[in-house]
């Protein structure tokens, strides 16, 4: 055992190595899918989540986001990835149906864990609205996928990956396996 844990109770023990987890956390905070942005095909965002992104910078993310997607969806696939850099992070985005999902990450975000992030989201909506969606359909279904999106990326996080245990979850129903 640490020596500077001699003569400490159990409760003071278990506070401080939950402490030190909390301070890897953050430092770990930097390791983060920074941004998921969806927006309509007139560039109009629709969802924004960001996370570790100081809100100075927020409208510079969303114009070069919507820009970036001007500039390079038209006649893109459903589905079909670009990715792109910017100030050393890593961008990847797609088209679904009438809505363009941009995904942002750093470090250990790169291209692959982004696509991994992105293929999960795109499928989540299509899940929630049955199809590609149009403009119309997808804020129809605005606050389902709200749940979705929120219980794939967690404070910067991919969270949840799995098609079933987000269906079960936006249920708002506990899970059966723990």
């Amino acid at each position: 055992m640490d020596s500077s844990f001699r003569g400490r109770s159990f409760s003071s023990i278990v506070g401080h190595l939950l402490l030190q987890q909390s301070r890897l956390l953050i430092q770990d905070r930097k390791k983060m899918l920074l941004a998921v942005l969806i927006a309509n095909s007139e560039g109009n965002i629709l969802v924004e989540r960001f996370n570790g992104v100081p809100g100075e910078e927020r409208l510079h993310w969303r114009s070069f986001l919507v820009k970036l997607g001007a500039d390079n969806l038209k006649g893109v696939k459903n589905e079909e990835l670009l990715v792109a850099c910017h100030k050393s992070v890593y961008i990847v985005y797609t088209v679904l149906g009438h809505v363009s999902i941009y995904l942002v990450g750093k470090d250990e975000y790169d291209e692959l864990a982004l696509s991994e992030a992105i293929f999960v989201v795109t499928s989540a909506i299509k899940d929630v609205c049955g199809k590609p969606p149009t403009e119309r359909l997808f804020l129809d279904k605005y606050g389902r996928i709200c749940l979705c999106l929120d219980e794939i990326v967690w404070k910067g996080l991919l969270e949840n990956t799995d098609k079933d245990r987000i269906k079960r979850l936006i249920r708002l129903k506990p899970p059966t396996e723990f």
